[in-house]
């Protein structure tokens, strides 16, 4: 409490101080008469008591002063006499002095929000084929300010802050006059229009130098820069005049613009004008394809304009990174060109062109790529790669219960029967139930699944009711029907191909990418599905089906409104329910094997909705294709 009375004290007797000097100040100026002094002379003597009290309070209570140029001449008293800088004190600049608040440079960039116009272009640059078009969607547009470079060109109307310290003490914002100044108090006007801002320190220094040799530093830096209208014009979606600042990119006022009109701007040739004279002509590809940019400094008035678009090719859908509508200057483009624009994969080999030629018919031809460079594409051609191998060797994994090698390499055309002399089976192997899993196959199992999951869905989409109680109850029903299918999409065939039944096991050709696996001597019997515990028990020759069952705590619905398939290990099942011979039609009866699944699936009567019969082939299908049961 005692420091914060000492500082309040404090405060007042700074505050009186400075007033005590401000009215001497005063009266040094209107009494000089009366005591025989010139008016001069007083007006000099209360300028160095007032110039004592502002050191004072500097000294005291620093505070930053922001000032912009005043006219450029030397501060003078009306009598002549000149207030030079030459004792040391820090003498306030002239009355015509005004104070100004930092400029605040609005570039619309920084809040950018697009409107309807702009949003639709965007969205269309983003789908479309042509090479570029997507590098305008709203993201330069809607970037801050850019920071400035160290080429950046000092203009009028930009701020530079100036802070010096010593004999001198200031710390301001100075904006750049119409006549290319800033006026720093004390010292004088400073030309730096078309001051690079590297130099900027320099040239600052250079002139506070002439005046206080060596009792003053300093140190300038460029705080803002005057905001710029330019027009963006040609073959753009949007042309007008947009703002922003003259150091922003071209691609920013381009974004603004909508982007160039795929249909006729040119990526290739964009030109930017002052006047008659073209300052800069730049090219979005060397951009795209190699990091360049050029840095132009823009002005109110320039102009950025896209011309009109030069020559096409398109290249295919295929084996290329960039399968787009491509823009070339001149007659043809090499093919050479052409693929260092697509970026074809490695596996190429191939390049097939559609020629757009004159007459009526399209032709095509058809050349090696290591051989093609000099081939000519032309105006409209659309060029496809391709991978034209054959296939000369297949790999193979073979998992499982085994003393062999994992990974198998084996030329194209290889049969089962010589991968398997390779095979050296363990004690715990189970030869005569090999599991053989393919891509191929899994692919096919996924279409057919998928095929009958889009038509229950379309089924149950379409159903009509006859009354409005009824429509309630199959707005509810399709509602958790089509939950259902959502999970049933989700569920992935295995591919496994049965083999095992067949007497030319050994002549089957192997695929690449053919997974063999040998299974195991178990000794157990897995129970899933609607059983109360589904888990694997020790597989008892003498146990029924239902013996297992039971030992599993039973059916979770009634008995006759289940439905049993039996998974063997050799990828084979059987359907045991007599209401259905889906599978083999084996009887409750059917004996069990070591290492069967039983699935108990959920039964689903056919007769109550078309669907439900789509349902249960659905169910039974995972079950086959998956070892999954899909409850419902």
């Amino acid at each position: 409490m005692n420091i914060l009375k000492k500082y309040i004290y404090f405060d007042h007797l700074k505050q009186k101080l400075f007033n005590l000097v401000g009215m001497v100040f005063f009266l040094a100026a209107t009494s000089a008469s009366a005591d025989g002094i010139t008016p001069a002379q007083g007006f000099l003597a209360g300028g160095i008591l007032g110039g004592a009290g502002n050191a004072l309070q500097n000294f005291i209570s620093p505070q930053k002063t922001i000032a912009s140029a005043p006219p450029a001449t030397s501060p003078t008293i009306n009598n002549g006499i000149s207030l030079t800088p030459s004792n040391s004190l820090n003498i306030t600049p002239p009355n015509n002095q005004q104070t100004t608040a930092v400029p605040s440079v609005s570039n619309s960039s920084s809040s950018f929000t697009p409107n309807s116009a702009q949003s639709n272009f965007y969205s269309s640059n983003q789908n479309a084929n042509n090479f570029g078009a997507n590098l305008f969607t709203g993201a330069f547009a809607r970037l801050a300010p850019t920071q400035f470079n160290a080429d950046y060109m000092i203009a009028i109307g930009d701020s530079v802050e100036v802070r010096l310290w010593g004999s001198l003490q200031m710390d301001s914002f100075l904006n750049v006059d119409p006549k290319g100044n800033i006026y720093i108090p004390n010292i004088g006007p400073v030309y730096v229009l078309g001051i690079k801002n590297h130099d900027l320190q320099h040239v600052v220094e250079t002139a506070i130098s002439k005046v206080y040799k060596n009792s003053v530093l300093s140190y300038s830096t460029l705080t803002a820069a005057q905001p710029v209208r330019v027009f963006v014009g040609g073959y753009v979606n949007l042309p007008g005049m947009y703002s922003g600042t003259s150091m922003d990119s071209l691609l920013s006022y381009l974004d603004q613009a909508g982007g160039i009109d795929v249909a006729r701007g040119s990526f290739l040739k964009i030109e930017v004008k002052r006047g008659d004279l073209v300052r800069a002509t730049f090219n979005l590809y060397d951009f795209l394809l190699q990091g360049k940019m050029p840095l132009i400094q823009l002005a109110d008035g320039d102009v950025i304009l896209a011309t009109t678009r030069k020559n096409t090719f398109t290249t295919a859908n295929g084996l290329v990174e960039n399968s787009n509508q491509f823009e070339f200057i001149g007659e043809s483009i090499k093919l050479s060109e052409v693929i260092k624009l697509s970026k074809p994969f490695a596996q190429v080999n191939h390049v097939l062109i559609t020629r757009n030629d004159s007459g009526v018919f399209a032709n095509t031809e058809y050349y090696p790529i290591s051989t093609s460079s000099n081939i000519n594409v032309n105006n409209g051609d659309v060029v496809q790669f391709t991978s034209d191998k054959k296939i000369g060797t297949i790999s193979v994994r073979v998992q499982g219960e085994h003393d062999s090698e994992i990974a198998y390499v084996l030329p194209h055309g290889a049969r089962l029967g010589d991968l398997m002399k390779n095979i050296k089976f363990s004690e715990r192997s189970d030869p005569a139930n090999i599991q053989l899993f393919r891509l191929s196959a899994q692919a096919l199992q996924t279409q057919q699944l998928q095929s009958l999951i889009q038509t229950l869905q379309a089924n149950v989409l379409t159903s009509r009711s006859g009354t409005a109680a009824e429509e309630g109850l199959r707005s509810q029903e399709a509602t958790r029907i089509l939950q259902w299918v959502a999970n049933a999409k989700q569920i992935q065939p295995l591919g496994q191909v049965l083999i095992a039944q067949t007497n030319k096991r050994d002549d089957l050709l192997l695929e690449n990418g053919d997974i063999i696996n040998i299974p195991a001597k178990s000794g157990l019997i897995n129970v899933s599905g609607l059983v109360l515990f589904p888990t694997s028990i020790a597989y008892d020759k003498s146990q029924s089906i239902d013996d297992y069952i039971t030992k599993c705590g039973g059916y979770t619905q009634k008995q006759d409104q289940s439905r049993i398939i039996i998974s063997h290990l050799d990828g084979s099942f059987s359907d045991i329910n007599e209401k259905s011979n889906l599978f083999s039609g084996y009887s409750k009866k059917y004996e069990i094997r070591e290492g069967d699944t039983i699935m108990v699936l959920p039964y689903v009567d056919p007769k109550s909705r078309q669907y439900w019969l789509e349902m249960s082939q659905i169910i039974a299908q995972v079950a086959v294709t998956a070892k999954i049961v899909l409850g419902l």
